[in-house]
């Protein structure tokens, strides 16, 4: 019994899509082919046209024209973005520019520094050298006989003269005195007291 009435229920659903089939479809494709038939015929460009309709229907419209405003969106970002690298590329070269003219004004100073240095350096070697050779020269006067030095003294100038008997002992610097004529010694002993009275000030 239950198989029956199972029987019958599927051979109504069968019916009932067979009836929707040949009375809705198998028409509806039929008006369709025949309508498409007559608009070629007609010079009606029929895939145009579907096109065209499709664009004013939202569900099928909406998607392409979403598409279209995203990527216009992203390319506005991307130019935004692309001029803002430049801009930061600009000031990042702008700044190593800066560096570079800082580095090379730090090589210049550096290197005026060593060349001072090096200046310094024989500038004291020559003084070094310079005080040696006067302390020869003082020790030669203070082994020459006071006949023979005297008149060497005299022929030299005043600042020459006074710096040689400023540094001779005081035995030496007298016997040199005994053997100039009065007014040079004279000279001499003024000179030696005003260069005295100038180191003690």
């Amino acid at each position: 019994m239950e198989e029956k009435l199972q029987e019958e229920a599927e051979e109504k659903y069968y019916s009932k899509l067979q009836w929707f089939f040949m009375v809705i479809i198998i028409p509806s494709i039929f008006a369709l082919a025949v309508a498409l038939i007559v608009a070629t015929v007609a010079g009606v460009n029929v895939v145009d046209k579907a096109k065209e309709y499709s664009e004013h229907i939202p569900f099928l419209s909406s998607g392409k024209h979403g598409d279209e405003k995203k990527i216009e969106i992203v390319e506005q970002q991307l130019t935004e973005l692309r001029a803002e690298i430049k801009v930061k590329e600009s000031s990042i070269a702008e700044l190593q520019a800066k560096v570079d003219t800082k580095d090379r004004q730090i090589e210049k100073l550096e290197l005026e520094r060593k060349q001072l240095e090096k200046e310094i350096d024989s500038l004291v070697a020559i003084q070094t050298e310079n005080k040696r050779e006067f302390k020869d020269i003082v020790k030669t006067y203070e082994t020459m006989s006071a006949k023979k030095a005297a008149p060497i003294i005299t022929q030299m100038n005043d600042k020459e003269a006074l710096e040689i008997l400023s540094q001779l002992t005081s035995d030496t610097l007298a016997a040199i005195m005994e053997q100039m004529i009065p007014a040079q010694a004279a000279k001499y002993t003024s000179l030696l007291s005003q260069n005295s009275d100038k180191n003690v000030e």
